[in-house]
């Protein structure tokens, strides 16, 4: 039997509810309702509003890069590390615009889990199934026990 991980049964709670009181409050701002979380994977719903938009008025590459940050953020988080892992790099490619009012969709896939790295893929799709952007990245183990964050 596996053991139990606390850090997932606490988000599997969250399913269909917004993400606005977490500890990350750039996360916060963004407020993606969660549609499904398991260990290696994570979806999250946004609505585009005007803050998240550039001069051109589509979806800014920053807010479009912090979505993808943030879910493989939350999807590390319950991938069942006691530390505290943090992003090393992330690499996003702009495929589409999204417009305001527009609903997108943002799934991460944990690739690979080792020791003190784990790569991750992230994509934002719109509800047509059109692909916006795609990112990979790693998190690094820090020194950080998440017990001592009071995670």
């Amino acid at each position: 039997m596996e053991n139990p991980n606390p850090q997932l049964e606490h988000f599997k709670k969250l399913i269909g509810k917004k993400l606005d009181k977490t500890p990350s409050m750039a996360g916060n701002w963004l407020e993606g309702t969660l549609l499904e979380i398991e260990k290696g994977f994570i979806k999250v719903s946004y609505i585009i509003t005007p803050a998240m938009c550039n001069p051109a008025i589509i979806l800014h590459g920053g807010v479009a890069s912090l979505m993808m940050d943030d879910v493989i953020g939350r999807g590390n988080y319950v991938a069942g590390s006691e530390y505290l892992m943090t992003s090393i790099n992330l690499t996003v490619d702009f495929l589409s615009a999204a417009q305001i009012g527009e609903k997108v969709e943002v799934s991460a896939k944990l690739l690979r889990s080792g020791a003190n790295l784990n790569h991750w893929e992230a994509v934002i799709t719109k509800e047509s199934g059109k692909l916006v952007a795609k990112a990979s990245s790693n998190m690094i183990k820090t020194h950080i026990k998440l017990s001592e964050l009071g995670f």
